[in-house]
């Protein structure tokens, strides 16, 4: 082989390793990470809370018995409607009412006992008031103790007197008191409504409610014009929560409709469990929405969940909430004519630099810069920008694994969105 044909070999050989070294080079070059890259626009915002509760008529009453009976007649049915003053059921009154015989003859004795004791009382001041007259005649007519005699009779006749007139009071009460429980055998509507739950049936025994009210609970009476939905909001929502504030409310009933409603009230004190409020459990507050136009098919204790509109912003700048990140970012000195800072008053290098939040701005050459940005109102898929932005920016808006890792002067590149399935044509 010539000289010459070895210099071709080496030299081919040469450019194939420049070219094998080269694309190598390439190959390690910085590659690209996949994004989804949006342009800062306006939008209108809404911010909400959502909770959820259950729906209760605004004005809702239980009755029970303050008597304890057989219940002889049962007047109505669940679902009943009634209106005030209309006679819902009565308790046997045969036992009320031998009471109030029974005190009724008990008052006729006593008065006539006060009667015999207030004409005693009279004969006892007529017998003073002659043994005075005929001391007066004739001093040694009657002894002292005779005097003394008849002014005793007089003083005890006036107590027994005393006695029999709280005797009569007392026995009118006793009347008085049998009467009312009388009354209380036959139990009317107290305001006009719905019964929306009987707990009892004829023949059975109501109890009084004193030491168990809800055992004692014969039915219940709702108002069922006016509809509430009581919702729990979280702690950490409540304080945006106003009254007033319009909402929308979906019931589980009725999934396919929405209903207006706006807060009415707002509870000062959070709702607590069996045991109390512990340190580590969720704090909530209950809030009251009065429901506009809600069907009449609607009862109480349906499922529902509410959206509360706290704050509303209209053609306002916005980005993604998934693009708000947090990255520690180091403050940049724009006052170049200031004077030089003494070392020891200059701040530690951890000192200058602290968490902020922000977005990645892609620039022209594809490369990312982290921008601390002052965000607002939050609706639900985007944030409001007070400050740090402008119209028609490009920033990175997903995936949120690609945002998390992302550092500045990372090189990004547009994901390519999928395609949207046509239809096949069948044959």
């Amino acid at each position: 082989m010539s000289k010459r044909a070895k210099l071709s070999i080496f030299g081919a050989i040469f450019l194939i390793l420049v070219v094998t070294i080269g694309v190598m080079a390439a190959t390690r070059g910085e590659k690209p990470i996949d994004v989804r890259v949006e342009a800062v626009e306006t939008r209108d915002l809404v911010a909400s809370v959502t909770a959820s509760g259950r729906v209760q008529p605004r004005t809702m009453v239980d009755l029970s018995a303050d008597i304890t009976g057989r219940i002889v007649s049962l007047r109505v049915r669940e679902g009943d409607m009634v209106k005030k003053g209309q006679l819902l059921l009565q308790i046997d009154p045969d036992q009320y009412e031998a009471s109030v015989q029974r005190a009724e003859a008990s008052l006729a004795s006593v008065k006539a006992q006060a009667t015999q004791t207030q004409a005693n009382l009279q004969q006892a001041r007529r017998d003073l008031q002659r043994a005075e007259e005929i001391l007066k005649a004739n001093p040694s007519s009657i002894t002292p103790e005779q005097m003394e005699k008849f002014r005793t009779q007089a003083e005890i006749m006036e107590a027994s007197a005393e006695a029999s007139r709280h005797s009569v009071d007392q026995a009118i009460a006793g009347v008085r008191d049998a009467r009312n429980n009388l009354t209380k055998t036959t139990i009317f509507a107290p305001m006009s409504g719905r019964v929306t739950r009987l707990n009892v049936e004829e023949g059975e025994t109501a109890i009084m409610g004193t030491m168990n009210k809800d055992a004692a609970t014969l039915l219940t009476i709702s108002d069922m014009s006016v509809l509430e939905t009581k919702v729990r909001v979280d702690e950490t929502d409540v304080a945006r929560v106003q009254i007033g504030d319009s909402t929308v409310v979906r019931i589980d009933a009725f999934p396919d409709t929405a209903f207006v409603g706006r807060v009415v009230q707002i509870s000062n004190s959070s709702v607590r469990g069996a045991s109390g409020a512990q340190a580590d459990q969720a704090v909530d507050y209950e809030v009251t929405i009065q429901l506009v136009d809600a069907p009449p098919a609607t009862r109480p204790d349906f499922s529902a969940s509410a959206k509360i509109i706290t704050d509303t912003r209209n053609k306002v700048l916005s980005i993604p909430i998934i693009a708000l990140t947090v990255r520690e970012h180091e403050a940049i000195m724009t006052d170049l004519d200031a004077p030089p800072v003494p070392v020891s008053a200059m701040q530690s290098e951890e000192q200058k630099k602290r968490d902020e939040e922000g977005v990645f701005v892609v620039g022209a050459d594809n490369k990312v810069t982290f921008r601390p940005v002052k965000v607002g109102i939050a609706g639900e898929k985007f944030f409001e920008v007070l400050d740090g932005l402008k119209p028609g920016e490009k920033i990175v808006a997903g995936t949120y694994q690609a945002i998390r890792e992302l550092k500045d002067g990372a090189l990004v590149r547009q994901m390519q969105e999928p395609a949207a399935p046509t239809a096949t044509k069948k044959t």
